[in-house]
């Protein structure tokens, strides 16, 4: 039977009040919404919202993970939900840059202006590989699906009074311009790949009817983005985060409003 996966709401200091219709206002600045198994899963997916900027930051991957005594990397993805006009973000850098001219700059903050900020509406999806220094904007919500890890390392903060990661940030950070995925492709009527990487392949749907979801062979993660229906005869609805067991039969979803759903897991050839 697909389980809905409690959230976990973060405040942050650059979070948002806007977090409607996805959540109900509540106190405080809400930056992040957690959907955390126990045991963990693979993969963590979140709501983040913004009323600032992030801080300058970069992921390790897998094996520069594990040479520091962490478990895994991280390497994630962002499907923007909504976005002010002129909300950008950050992903590598403009042009190529040294590792000396990347320290002074993350000292001086002019790590900002050599960053690639790019224009964000609604509907996109990056792609953050491991080692992409990166930094997401103001005015922003967005579903982010990652490797199951807090591992962050600040290059800068905007003066805040957090600490930063110089060495280990560098020392995993790639100091050239990011490189985009392949444009989303149409996998059938309903679903739409919108990322196919090494830790897991994401998809669009949009229901408006009835629709089967065929066993994976992996666990999947729906994302309610828009919407309210049926799962397996339990009631779904915007703002929540459910999983579906490998072992699971086909999952029935009966949507009573028009759907939009991410489906998220590790690969698996069932579904490419």
């Amino acid at each position: 039977m697909p389980y809905r996966i409690p959230p976990v709401s973060l405040d942050k200091l650059w979070g948002s009040k806007t977090i409607e219709p996805w959540f109900a206002p509540r106190p405080g600045l809400l930056g992040e919404v957690w959907f955390q198994t126990e045991p963990p899963l693979s993969l963590l997916t979140k709501f983040i919202f913004t009323s600032d900027r992030l801080s300058v930051q970069v992921h390790p991957d897998d094996a520069q993970a594990r040479e520091r005594g962490l478990e895994n990397g991280k390497t994630e993805m962002w499907h923007v939900l909504r976005a002010d006009p002129g909300a950008t973000i950050a992903l590598g850098f403009r042009h190529e840059i040294t590792l000396d001219h990347a320290r002074a700059a993350a000292l001086s903050g002019e790590i900002v202006d050599l960053l690639d900020w790019k224009p964000v509406q609604p509907g996109d999806t990056f792609f953050v590989n491991a080692g992409t220094v990166h930094a997401i904007g103001a005015g922003i919500a967005l579903c982010e699906i990652q490797q199951n890890s807090d591992t962050t390392y600040r290059l800068y903060d905007y003066g805040r009074d957090r600490q930063l990661h110089l060495i280990d940030g560098f020392a995993v950070s790639h100091l050239y311009p990011w490189q985009p995925q392949a444009a989303p492709q149409a996998l059938d009527e309903v679903w739409t790949r919108l990322v196919t990487a090494e830790y897991f392949e994401t998809d669009l749907g949009l229901l408006s009817a009835p629709h089967q979801l065929p066993p994976a062979g992996a666990y999947r993660l729906l994302v309610i983005l828009e919407g309210a229906g049926r799962i397996a005869g339990q009631p779904y609805n915007l703002g929540q985060c459910w999983l579906i067991d490998p072992a699971e039969p086909a999952v029935e979803l009966s949507p009573s409003t028009p759907t939009r759903i991410l489906r998220t897991g590790p690969p698996c050839p069932l579904l490419s």
